[in-house]
């Protein structure tokens, strides 16, 4: 069962501006903790101070909260969730933490950003529907490979990357605004040519509106050493090799960024994909107008 535990607060403001991720002004966190399992996964960092990082606890009174903070705003914007934990991970399916946040998000005319790696998004279809008409909605899918069996090591506890792929398509064709998060890029496992246009071709194919990469990951203290068992068990050498490449640095980027940014890019002109922020904000926002203008 999992463990509720107190907030005094729900709404955070974004320590981004809005321009700079994916138009974002809040953030919300309605759970600790997740059991994807993922090996790269930075917010098992010790700055986080989140122990037992796999256990998954659920925040009380976040309706409540949630209410409140947004009737005190004099201005409505658009609010994250899914950054820290997943907010469709497997508790959620009877809990509802996720779903009768973003009523309250529609209901108050806010826009909503989702980050998951769950097709349980699809079950609110219908809420962001109703957050789109009235702000924005924008559901991000996190996918590092399309490889099912690679993900399996990278991610053991998630929903595969084709499972992803599929609800991205339910999504898609049911008018609201996806894409790709292809965070991280880890350097001599998921950056490879091959990787980056099967996620691309996939992506298209199930009517992704973007993809937006960070080019790297980010590795801090707590995480950092999880990281390098993970990847020893994997393979030694290709641990030895990232120790020795990268050694202390927080964030890694892939020796191949620039050959694959330019692909990305290529690809995703050809395919008519966005990959750059200020674009994929732009489109998100007006996303529903120009749904809309079609009709008539």
């Amino acid at each position: 069962m999992v463990r509720m535990i107190p907030a005094k607060t729900i709404l955070q403001r974004s320590r981004y501006e809005p321009s700079e991720w994916f138009g974002i002004d809040y953030i919300i966190n309605l759970y600790r903790g997740c059991p994807h399992g993922c090996i790269y996964c930075d917010n098992r960092s010790n700055c986080y101070g989140i122990k037992n990082f796999n256990e998954v606890q659920a925040k009380e009174d976040t309706d409540i909260l949630l209410a409140k903070s947004l009737h005190a705003k004099r201005a409505a914007g658009v609010i994250s969730t899914g950054v820290v934990s997943d907010c469709y991970n497997p508790c959620e399916e009877e809990l509802g933490l996720t779903r009768r946040a973003l009523e309250i998000i529609a209901d108050c005319r806010f826009g909503a950003d989702i980050n998951t790696k769950s097709p349980l998004v699809t079950r609110d279809i219908d809420v962001l529907t109703r957050v789109a008409r009235a702000r924005s909605a924008n559901i991000r899918f996190t996918i590092t490979t399309a490889d099912d069996d690679l993900a399996r090591t990278l991610e053991p506890c998630a929903p595969a990357p084709s499972e992803r792929f599929a609800a991205m398509k339910e999504v898609s064709s049911c008018g609201l605004f996806t894409g790709v998060m292809l965070t991280p890029l880890i350097p001599f496992v998921t950056d490879t040519r091959e990787n980056i246009e099967e996620i691309v071709e996939l992506a298209h194919e199930n009517g992704a509106r973007f993809i937006y990469t960070l080019g790297g990951i980010s590795i801090r203290d707590g995480q950092k050493e999880y990281f390098m068992r993970k990847l020893k068990a994997m393979s030694p050498k290709l641990a030895k090799r990232f120790s020795n490449t990268y050694g202390t640095s927080y964030f890694c980027y892939s020796l191949e960024l620039n050959d694959i940014l330019d692909l990305l890019r290529a690809r995703c002109e050809k395919a008519g994909m966005l990959y750059r922020m200020d674009d994929i904000i732009r489109a998100s926002q007006n996303h529903v107008e120009q749904e809309q203008a079609s009709l008539f």
